[in-house]
């Protein structure tokens, strides 16, 4: 399989760390350091694995991208739970392979962009909040659209969905962006998923149940 550097790592910070999660961190070893300071060991030492589960949970390693023409990637770390095609969706008529991954908080939650494409459209929805690994969480929870018009005129939609715990959700492209397959996007903070809606010929490469890595792991192949 071909694959290229990360198109997202000539704008990363040294450390391979979300910038989101700059300000939670600091914070963290902030009380860490001063509860330390006034001798309450316990309470530094709780702060302390929490810190360095927020330094976990914003991590943000480098990836290698599939070359492969026609190659849909992964837009999130997690769990396949749903491969199916579906009809009279909120985005489309027409029928559409529905790919979503779910995301835990031992998940990188760094989100990437699953093909080469230009933003016509990013909807926010405000929602419940369902666990995000039920069918339901797609319609009903709390959710951030992204259209993307390929070369050849089909679309691609990436639907970023919150869970449970989840209540950020970060997208930091605009209208109009070109992006590249792979490209970072944005975030979801403490577990959720990610719904991908492609051509329904496309032919998927994952099954339920299989583990996925953002902008590694293929999804399918569009045809």
């Amino acid at each position: 399989m071909n694959v290229s550097s990360d198109p997202g790592s000539t704008n990363k910070p040294v450390l391979p760390i979300a910038s989101e999660g700059f300000l939670v961190i600091a914070a963290s070893a902030f009380v860490t350091v001063y509860l330390a300071a006034l001798g309450l060991g316990l309470a530094s030492l709780l702060f302390l694995a929490v810190t360095l589960f927020l330094v976990f949970f914003f991590r943000d390693p480098e990836r290698m991208i599939p070359e492969e023409a026609g190659a849909v990637v992964s837009p999130a770390d997690g769990k396949i739970v749903e491969v199916k095609v579906v009809r009279d969706c909120e985005f489309a008529r027409e029928e559409l392979l529905k790919i979503s991954v779910f995301m835990s908080v031992f998940n990188v939650h760094v989100n990437r962009v699953p093909i080469e494409g230009a933003v016509t459209n990013i909807s926010y929805n405000p929602g419940k909040f369902f666990s995000a690994n039920l069918d339901k969480a797609s319609e009903h929870n709390e959710r951030n659209a992204v259209s993307l018009d390929l070369e050849d005129g089909r679309k691609v939609i990436v639907v970023q969905v919150a869970g449970l715990i989840a209540r950020r959700i970060v997208c930091k492209i605009r209208q109009g962006d070109h992006l590249k397959r792979g490209e970072r996007f944005g975030m979801i903070c403490f577990g959720s998923r990610l719904d991908v809606y492609l051509p329904s010929d496309t032919k998927p490469a994952v099954c339920v149940g299989d583990k996925v890595f953002a902008g590694t792991s293929i999804l399918g192949y569009l045809t």
